[in-house]
């Protein structure tokens, strides 16, 4: 597979004629859903201009770290919907398949419980169900089924009616109660994501398990919806891959072929302030340095609370709905851990003894939690990544609150989050002599590199059965020429999600 390398502020590559024609839509952020709009709006014969003030694309995807001569992902480690991202590399008169090499690993993940129960779960739904019945038994592997068949029940019916198209609203959703009124039962909207589990499954590891899936877009399954429960389905049913060479491959892919097409990319450009003329109609944007950039079309790639706070100019009207209850952030690191290791898989997850404990700290405490669940993915496996000689580089994850002001007070939480982890790695068997940490993040760093978001890596969280209808919609109806691609508008956080509003955002644009 080809790698294409980006230099900052580059807008051709050597292979490209330069772009004659100025441009009439300007995305800032080349994040996902930016990519996945600049190439949906290309292909519609918009022509694009993208603003990112980092220096490469992805945004929380982003393209890799580099310690002494190996590169590493700090960002997201799974993809699914693989057949969303195909419709946009179609858009761009390609494939995935052509431009991507897809890494299938199996066990896919590894479940290990405080009682060092071990569960492996692959890509077969029928080789996970065997999994399930063999450490569980088979009335375990029973429910097993029962539930996914319910999960995936639920993504069926939202996936046409509250994930794709439009944003839904409380008319939108009167109008489909009375219509598909069986639909609407489908999304089992009306309990929480662990009601839902507990009506289908009864061992507690399953449950757990199970639960877990909240924390893909940053919810508490105690108080998101039942709906949620279709990420189950969307994992274990339709298929969760790596990526030959990391995930920032996927930024670096969509990138180049928004550049075939004609994109233009600006790098290390932030923009400053969005530019209304008259009835607030978009006009340009203003760029950091001065510079103004006309343009009746704009779709921004960014948290709505950097578009709300910072970018739109003051006493702007605007019906966009402000972010209330912050999806979760995380502490992030990468270990050099020891190549040769029996027990991790390509994904791995340690529970607690109390997973419960775990979301009481970080929803109801704000804080990060006393018993985190820690998540490893080690990328020689999951994406088949070079590593140093004898050592893997192993991302590694505990969930976290987001965080909102500088206040140092949080320092010492952290200091003892990261104490946690690593001395969890180390008695579970996971922290040999030779592992170190290469990298760590923490949310307040990434509050700073990506503004409006408080260090919240999903946006809003889903934590009421009305937090779809108070997602900012794509389409800013007060304010003409305005759209929103990103994990913080509709239809959610999450890669997939993200580049579906990307999409969205460009076909409303266009119309």
């Amino acid at each position: 597979m080809a790698r294409a390398h980006v230099r900052p502020k580059t807008r051709t590559s050597d292979k490209e004629a330069p772009v004659s024609v100025e441009p009439d839509t300007l995305i800032i952020g080349a994040g996902m859903g930016g990519l996945s709009a600049a190439i949906t709006a290309r292909a519609a014969g918009a022509h694009v201009r993208v603003y990112d003030a980092l220096s490469a694309p992805g945004g929380k995807v982003g393209v890799g770290r580099t310690q002494d001569g190996v590169e590493f992902d700090t960002g997201p480690s799974l993809l699914t919907m693989i057949d969303t991202l195909d419709e946009v590399f179609r858009a761009g008169g390609t494939s995935l398949e052509q431009e991507l090499t897809l890494v299938a690993p199996e066990p896919l993940f590894r479940y290990i419980y405080a009682d060092d129960t071990t569960l492996d779960v692959y890509h077969d739904v029928g080789r996970t169900t065997d999994s399930v019945r063999q450490v569980y038994g088979g009335a375990a592997a029973k429910e097993f089924e029962a539930f996914l068949a319910y999960s995936k029940g639920i993504w069926e019916a939202a996936l046409p009616n509250f994930v794709q198209g439009e944003a839904p609203n409380y008319t939108s959703a009167l109008v489909m109660g009375v219509t598909k009124f069986r639909q609407v039962l489908k999304v089992d909207p009306f309990r929480s994501m662990w009601e839902g589990i507990c009506k289908h499954v009864s061992h507690p590891h399953l449950r757990m398990l199970l639960a877990r899936y909240a924390t893909y877009n940053g919810s508490n399954p105690y108080q998101a919806p039942a709906t949620l429960n279709c990420i189950a389905w969307v994992e274990m049913g339709l298929g969760g891959w790596g990526i030959e060479g990391g995930m920032a491959e996927l930024a670096r892919a969509l990138e180049r072929v928004g550049r075939r097409m004609g994109v233009e990319f600006v790098y290390d450009t932030p923009v400053e302030q969005i530019l209304l003329g008259a009835r607030q109609r978009v006009s340009g944007v203003r760029l950091e340095d001065g510079a103004r950039v006309d343009a009746r079309r704009l779709i921004v790639n960014a948290d709505a609370t950097h578009l709300l706070e910072d970018l739109l100019p003051a006493r702007t009207r605007h019906d966009i709905p402000a972010v209330s209850d912050r999806s979760m952030s995380g502490w992030t690191g990468v270990m050099k851990a020891p190549a040769a290791h029996d027990r991790r898989a390509a994904h791995t997850v340690l529970f607690p003894h109390d997973y419960t404990k775990e979301f009481e700290d970080i929803f109801d405490l704000q804080r990060p939690p006393e018993q985190p669940t820690v998540y490893m993915c080690d990328q020689t496996q999951s994406h088949k990544r070079s590593g140093w000689p004898d050592a893997n580089p192993v991302f590694v994850m505990a969930n976290a609150p987001p965080q909102h002001s500088e206040d140092l007070s949080r320092a010492s939480k952290y200091d003892a989050l990261e104490q946690t982890v690593e001395q969890t790695l180390k008695t579970r068997g996971f922290w040999g002599p030779q592992a170190q940490w290469v990298w760590k993040r923490r949310p307040i760093d990434l509050a700073r590199q990506f503004r409006g978001s408080y260090g919240s890596i999903y946006g809003a969280s889903s934590n009421s059965q009305t937090a779809a209808f108070k997602r900012p919609p794509n389409e800013v109806k007060k304010i003409p020429g305005l759209f929103l691609a990103s994990g913080s508008a509709h239809p959610g956080g999450g890669v997939p999600m993200c580049v579906m509003s990307g999409q969205t955002a460009a076909r409303a644009m266009m119309r």
